[in-house]
């Protein structure tokens, strides 16, 4: 998901990442877009305590938006203060806003925030998942392959 040569970076620092979506969703693509945010919004995501696992995406009159996200309060700020769970802009050119417009137009697919980071810039980016609802087969297919996995590792780790 990450490129590690991000994680070696100084500035490179997720700020809240949404760890149900991938086993609520089947993630088919992912795209980076950046995020309008307020001065204060800014300081309170260096601060931490953001959640967007209950947010999604959409597209709605040519742009692209993000709904239901959390950014705590800012304590410093006196006269700028924002909203906490505020519809924000997400920036993405206008090829990959008509992709996404064009995915969420098929059955079931629909626009999954991954997780919300500060790039080797220290610019505020959000990555968003294009992604299929699993149905409860799916989830517990998902949970089978995973137990699976963790107990190969002990069978491997014992057999040394």
């Amino acid at each position: 998901m990450a490129n590690p040569k991000q994680n070696s970076d100084v500035n490179y620092k997720v700020i809240a990442e949404n760890r149900r979506a991938r086993y609520d969703y089947a993630i088919d693509d992912d795209i980076e877009c950046g995020i309008i945010l307020e001065g204060s919004e800014v300081k309170a995501l260096r601060g931490g305590g953001s959640n967007i696992a209950d947010s999604y995406a959409s597209v709605e009159d040519g742009e692209l938006w993000l709904v239901n996200s959390y950014i705590p309060p800012y304590k410093q700020a006196k006269m700028f203060k924002h909203e906490e769970r505020r519809r924000r802009k997400l920036l993405v050119s206008r090829k990959e806003l008509s992709n996404l417009w064009n995915a969420t137009q098929r059955k079931g697919m629909t626009l999954v925030p991954l997780v919300i980071y500060f790039n080797h810039k220290g610019l505020v980016k959000m990555k968003l998942g294009i992604a299929k609802g699993k149905k409860l087969h799916d989830k517990r297919a998902s949970d089978a392959k995973r137990d699976w996995g963790r107990q190969k590792q002990r069978l491997l780790k014992d057999a040394r």
